[in-house]
């Protein structure tokens, strides 16, 4: 039987375990032009053993940025600022890719350079809300995108890619779900769009595949991974009919020999089933818990061939020994959601290991 702890090969490269750490965005990036900060190396190194970690989400372009203090990866500074990372992370053996992460129309023009405003596949505003460093603020009608944008926007990804490469990332995993720039050409209430893509849902999965099949091209199908989140309402999105609109996703992306296919996890198991037995390759699964954090219980979907890995985030948010504690069940330290976004160090690298 195969277990959580049982080696895997992921894109061609050995990991110690099936634990992978899942995307979380911890808004701590105050280093010159939103590069990482030692801080931030300090954070990752801790958890690097972990079988994979994949970073908080990272704007590949000056206007993907949604959130205040977010990392981007479009600079020769952050790509230098984001090798001290990986660096620090390979020193303790660890696998570490880099998640890009455009969001679209979720953000606000005060959180953008140089007069830009918030882009997305169809000039629908989003309910509710995001942070500034001016307080909280409504979420802006964006920009429709036009073709030529749109292929810039692909360009962008492709060169950010590029990018982690060259900082030492061992991959890169695209970020199409939470409701951000790719989920919001995926779904039918956000791109609104009668030419090649959207209308029908060939158009509206198009971006998704381009984007993957540019980022594969710049660096090699086997460092790219995608993150999905089909029906996952964040953000104001609907999705009335995901299965048909994911199945026929993973079907184009079948012959790109990627990485892994990342589901954040709703709560329709039957879905999740549906679209691992669609995914030939290696499956990764951030598995629906709420209102609880995802705890030593997941260590079954493996066993069990629901999933290929299972990624946590809270609880190895808190726990940066989280493999060696869930062999162990436990003890667990709890997560502290008051540090969650922002901060120093409290609540990011002050968490104990077994060992203090």
């Amino acid at each position: 039987m195969t277990t959580a702890f049982d080696p895997i090969v992921l894109g061609g490269k050995p990991l110690a375990s099936r634990i992978a750490m899942a995307p979380m965005t911890r808004s701590r990036a105050y280093g010159p032009g939103a590069e990482p900060t030692e801080l931030m190396a300090e954070y990752y190194a801790q958890r690097a053993s972990a079988g994979l970690i994949v970073t908080e989400g990272i704007q590949p372009s000056p206007v993907g940025q949604g959130y205040t203090d977010t990392p981007g990866l479009h600079t020769p500074g952050q790509v230098a600022a984001w090798r001290t990372v990986t660096d620090a992370v390979h020193r303790e053996g660890g696998v570490i890719f880099a998640q890009l992460m455009h969001t679209g129309r979720i953000g606000h023009p005060s959180l953008l350079p140089d007069g830009l405003v918030p882009v997305a596949p169809s000039a629908v505003a989003a309910k509710g809300q995001v942070y500034t460093h001016e307080g909280p603020k409504d979420f802006v009608t964006p920009k429709e995108l036009s073709e030529a944008e749109i292929r810039q926007t692909i360009n962008d990804f492709a060169h950010a890619a590029l990018g982690a490469v060259e900082a030492g990332f061992d991959g890169v995993e695209l970020h199409g779900a939470s409701g951000y720039l790719i989920h919001q050409f995926l779904a039918p209430t956000t791109n609104l769009r009668t030419d090649a893509w959207g209308g029908t849902v060939e158009g509206r999965i198009r971006f998704a595949v381009e984007v993957t099949a540019a980022v594969a091209a710049a660096v090699g199908s086997h460092r790219v991974g995608l993150r999905i989140s089909p029906g996952n309402p964040f953000n104001d999105i609907a999705e009335p009919r995901p299965a048909e609109v994911y199945e026929a996703l993973l079907d184009k992306l079948a012959d790109m020999d990627l990485a892994y296919l990342h589901l954040m996890e709703g709560p329709d198991r039957d879905l999740t089933a549906r679209l691992r037995k669609t995914w030939t390759g290696t499956f990764v699964l951030n598995p629906f818990t709420y209102p609880e954090v995802t705890g030593p219980e997941a260590l079954k979907l493996i066993e069990d061939g629901t999933a290929d890995m299972v990624a946590y985030g809270a609880l190895f948010l808190a726990n940066p020994d989280l493999p060696r504690r869930l062999a162990a069940d436990g003890p667990f330290n709890a997560p502290d959601a008051s540090t969650f976004y922002g901060g120093d160090h409290r609540g990011y690298t002050d968490y104990p290991t077994l060992d203090v």
